[in-house]
Formats: structure tokens, sequence, C-alpha cells
């Protein structure tokens, strides 16, 4: 017994190290992997990076606000159900033999030719979905019927595609950086006004922060995004929408008008200037003047099912210290 004693000891304070490692990982470190994981599997398949990264992050996004999808882990977000991976009628969903996988119909793949199929092996994953996009080709038309063929909803569709433009653009994963949407140096008023009535045009509620500042002020990006909406509403007069890699959608209302040549489809990153603080709305194009001017600007999140509005307010009072 003494002598299994110190093996025993061993075998836990090893457990304990390789616990302190993944608990280590600090924030770059963790995209780094992402990225290395990326370029590797676009190595093997000849599928763009930025394509596997655009999946990734909609299937992180969405799981990290999902009750009914377990958490993503820290590397990589990409899920698939047992039964899709080892195979519908597979007795072992738990099953790693690429033999009855396969027998079993099952979609999961070996990436890192060990001769297990696991579906918490990073590699696995990632070559699994490079595979399924393989067999559509490798521009953005074949990758966007990939989606749709996968996914069956357009907003689906438009948000991953929006991720891959983002992450071609900039050639990196870490896009964590956010600007507060009005410049340092200007005079501005807001407190939390999301939720509260409003009656012009029917009764709602309020789904937003309105940041109070001189007519012309600069309006800026929050986050690294594209422009999904650009136009008049007659409640948000001349407005702006703008959806990052979170599958967070930005609106930005009762512009005073826009930033010369931006238009939907522009990739943008934190501090663009898109447009100026007005009092538009409230009206057909063009009303003007009906209330003080200031920015309205609300945030909706989609959770690859449906979309809904939440309080920017506190993410504000965080990156008003940036």
């Amino acid at each position: 017994m003494k002598k299994i004693f110190p093996w025993i000891i061993i075998f836990f304070c090893f457990l304990g190290i390789e616990e302190v490692k993944a608990k280590e990982l600090n924030q770059e470190e963790i995209y780094q992997q992402r990225m290395n994981l990326y370029k590797k599997t676009e190595a093997l398949t000849s599928i763009p990076w930025y394509y596997l990264a655009a999946v990734d992050q909609f299937e992180r996004s969405i799981r990290d606000v999902r009750d009914d999808l377990p958490d993503p882990p820290a590397i990589i977000g990409y899920y698939l159900p047992p039964e899709q991976w080892a195979g519908p009628l597979n007795p072992n969903p738990q099953d790693t033999n690429p033999i009855t996988i396969e027998l079993f119909s099952g979609v999961g793949k070996d990436g890192n030719g060990d001769g297990k199929i696991e579906q918490t092996n990073e590699e696995d994953l990632l070559y699994t979905l490079a595979h399924f996009l393989r067999s559509y080709g490798v521009d953005d038309q074949s990758f966007r019927l990939a989606l749709w063929d996968y996914y069956k909803r357009d907003q689906t569709v438009r948000s991953i595609m929006t991720n891959a433009k983002i992450y071609r653009t900039f050639g990196k994963v870490d896009l964590r950086e956010k600007a507060f949407p009005l410049p340092k140096g200007y005079n501005y008023t807001y407190k939390n006004t999301w939720g509260d009535r409003r009656g012009w045009g029917g009764r709602r509620i309020h789904e937003g922060t309105d940041i109070f500042a001189g007519y012309g002020t600069p309006v800026r990006a929050i986050a690294y995004g594209v422009v999904e909406l650009k136009g008049w509403n007659k409640y948000g007069g001349w407005r702006v929408g703008i959806r990052d890699v979170n599958n967070t959608y930005h609106y930005y209302a009762h512009l005073n008008g826009f930033s010369k040549d931006l238009k939907i489809g522009d990739v943008v990153k934190p501090g663009d200037v898109i447009g100026s603080v007005g009092s538009s709305g409230y009206g057909p194009p063009g009303t003007s003047g009906k209330f003080p001017p200031h920015l309205h600007f609300g945030m909706y999140k989609d959770n690859g099912i449906r979309e809904w509005s939440f309080d920017p307010f506190p993410h504000l009072k965080i990156w008003e210290r940036y």
C-alpha cells in the first residue's frame, strides 16, 4: 500500500497540473490556438480559414445564448448532435470507431489521423466541417449554398457570410476591440431608457438607449461589423444597422445624415464614423425636429431561431471608459 500511495498522489497532481494549464490559457492564447487550427484545416482541405472561422464563431455565439445547446468549449464552438456525429441508428452515440460511424451514416471524420473520430477533438470537428463545405466548393457562392442547405434560414446564412467577410478583411480572429458611439471631446448625456414606453405610432417599448448630443456630433461604429441596413424608417428616421461577429445587430437611429460613401455591405471597424447625430424620424422621409437631437442606439441578439432586443446601457458604460 505504501508503494501505491505515492503514485496515487502523482496521478492526481498530474490531473491538477493539466487542469491548471487549461485554466491558465489567456484570451490571446485562445485566439491563437483557434487560428492555428483554422489554418491547419485549411492546409489539409483547401477550405479558406475564414469560412471555418465564420461557421465556428456563429455556432459559438448561439451556444452562448441557447439553453437547448451545450455551452461552447474554450477553443472550438462548432457543434453537431451525437446522433448526427455517430449516426442516427448507431447504438453508441459516443462511438469513435471510423468503421462503425461510417456504417451508421455518421458525419464525423478523423481530422488528425489518430484512427479515432472524437466529437471533443478540435481537429476532428473542424475537419468534419471542412469535409462538408468542400463537397460544395471553395468560393463564396458555393459556401452560401452549403450554409443554406445546412441551416435552412436566411438570417443565419447572412450572419455567417458577415463573419466570413469580416475575418477575410482583417485577417485575424481577435476582434474584441470596441468603441463608444460618440468620440471623446464631445458633450453628451444619457441614462438607461431601455424598456420605457413610447406612444408615437402606437404603444411600444423603447428598444435602446438615447444618447443626447448636439447636431452633427459624429456617430461611430462600436465594433467590427458589416453594414446590413441603411435608409429611412418612420420611427427611427435616417438609420444604420451593423452586425458584428458575435451575431449582435447594432442599430443607430435619428441620424442627421450618413458618412460619405457608406453603403450596405461595407465592412467597418471600431471608431469608424458612420453618420452624425440628428433628430430625424416620426414621419415621412425628411421629417426632423420633433424631439431634441440624440442618437438612439439599440442592440439585438440572434440565436439562430429568432432575434430580440436587449439593454445596451451596461455595455455603453463599459465602452465609455475605453
